[in-house]
């Protein structure tokens, strides 16, 4: 008798893969209407300030993507399951991902996105592409909508809190500020009561009462430019506030919105958030990323496995 085949369709936001690449990547962005040459300047020069101009998001995902699907085979020899890549904003796209798994034969289908927290305006638009091409492919395919508060991926990011604070040397771990951060989203979305905000707010408090530290606070980031209003207060703002009420000299950033390292981590944390605290002469240090945390990789296998149940 043969397995039971199960695809997973693993959906991110996508990156280019070279410089050659951004003007058509940020156009897509744009929903077809290509950036400014300054708008162009400054995203070419921000993956160029990441190791010389190297996409890591690309290939760090690609890892996630294999070290999930080798994850679920070993946890579930029972099933065979195949991982396909779905990029919101790349090739291949949400769409390419659900037409590959068809064109493979796969019946049943489940879809996750690389990101613990619901929101409408993310992970439900992923979902919904990925719905209306499988309903037109006639694919079965049911979606994990988040896995925040999952005992594998809480224990990931408490060990990183814990591990982290041994580079404030003989510091406190009381005179050290933890601030958690996650990739902001237009203000609206708080009048559509979307379950975002909250969630990482029950992720901080999460690891907050794991790790046993009660100085923390929540931080935005990386903004878009769009003329609205967006969630706030930055993290560079946050540091700004930290360092004018003298409260703290020594501040740990966790970005729990994020799992891998890409340029909202190596540019907007490591460069810009670094440069701020080093002018404020405040000691910054960020958590590693999860990448293929073996703890991150259970907690995927977890929550995919457990919608190859649904019928």
């Amino acid at each position: 008798m043969s397995k039971q085949r199960i695809g997973v369709l693993v959906m991110s936001y996508g990156t280019p893969e070279s410089l050659d690449q951004v003007e058509a990547y940020y156009t897509h962005i744009r929903r077809g209407h290509p950036p400014t040459p300054e708008q162009l300047k400054d995203l070419t020069d921000r993956y160029e300030a990441i190791v010389g101009g190297f996409f890591p998001l690309r290939e760090n995902t690609n890892k996630q993507v294999q070290a999930l699907e080798d994850r679920l085979n070993a946890d579930h020899p029972d099933i065979s399951f195949t991982c396909y890549q779905g990029l919101k904003h790349a090739v291949p796209y949400i769409e390419d991902g659900v037409e590959q798994m068809v064109k493979d034969g796969i019946e049943q289908a489940v879809g996750v996105v690389l990101a613990p927290h619901y929101s409408t305006m993310s992970v439900g638009g992923y979902i919904k592409r990925a719905q209306d091409k499988a309903a037109e492919s006639g694919l079965q395919i049911n979606f994990v909508k988040s896995y925040h508060l999952h005992p594998q991926l809480l224990e990931a990011l408490s060990q990183r809190i814990t591990d982290t604070l041994t580079r404030f040397g003989d510091t406190s771990r009381d005179e050290v500020r933890i601030v958690f951060t996650a990739h902001s989203l237009p203000e609206k979305i708080l009048e559509m009561k979307d379950p975002y905000p909250e969630q990482l707010l029950e992720t901080s408090r999460a690891i907050a009462a794991q790790t046993g530290i009660s100085n923390w606070q929540f931080g935005w980031q990386s903004a878009g430019q769009t003329g609205t209003p967006w969630l706030g207060p930055d993290i560079l703002d946050v540091l700004q506030t930290i360092s004018s009420e003298k409260q703290f000299k020594h501040v740990l950033v966790c970005p729990i919105g994020f799992v891998s390292d890409h340029l909202e981590v190596l540019y907007d944390l490591d460069i810009e958030a670094q440069k701020t605290a080093r002018e404020l002469g405040i000691h910054l240090e960020r958590t590693p990323s999860l990448n293929t945390d073996p703890l991150y990789m259970g907690a995927l296998s977890d929550v995919v496995y457990a919608q190859c149940e649904r019928k």
